[in-house]
């Protein structure tokens, strides 16, 4: 098996999907634009998609409507270049006193998806409370322990 992430776009929104009656699936394969997956024509990725799904049960390849791919480049942040004076831009982006930059595009940093829910519940938490310092959502993920607390709750 090769997919990396399988979604459940029903448990996203009700405004993802075209017919909440049915089931809409996400299948997330890791890999880079020289990769011989990443060269595959989009007919060769649905059909192994199709069949790792069917492998661990999830469907039936005759109950499948329709199939998409959508490569995108570049997913994840990367970090050279000027990564170095990323500090520079958050202190100014952190002045602006209503923009609150959460989650791994936001922050520019590799969170999992539980930190990446944290900066947001953080923020909201803050904008709640009329918090202005914005340290408390860079300090979430930023150790090699982290324990998943918002101030001690």
């Amino acid at each position: 098996m090769t997919a990396g992430r399988v979604q459940f776009f029903n448990n996203w929104s009700p405004f993802m999907v075209d017919d909440p009656e049915k089931g809409w699936i996400g299948v997330e394969y890791f890999c880079n634009e020289p990769d011989p997956f990443w060269q595959s024509d989009d007919e060769s990725i649905k059909e192994i998609a199709i069949k790792e799904m069917e492998m661990i049960g999830l469907l039936r390849k005759e109950e499948v409507l329709d199939s998409l791919v959508v490569k995108v480049e570049k997913a994840y942040p990367s970090y050279y270049g000027a990564y170095d004076r990323f500090g520079l831009v958050r202190e100014s982006l952190d002045r602006i006193e209503n923009l609150y930059l959460i989650g791994r595009n936001g922050m520019h940093r590799y969170n999992n998806s539980d930190h990446s829910m944290l900066t947001a519940m953080t923020a909201v938490k803050n904008i709640l409370t009329g918090r202005n310092d914005k340290s408390n959502i860079w300090d979430i993920n930023i150790g090699d322990e982290y324990h998943e607390e918002i101030d001690g709750e």
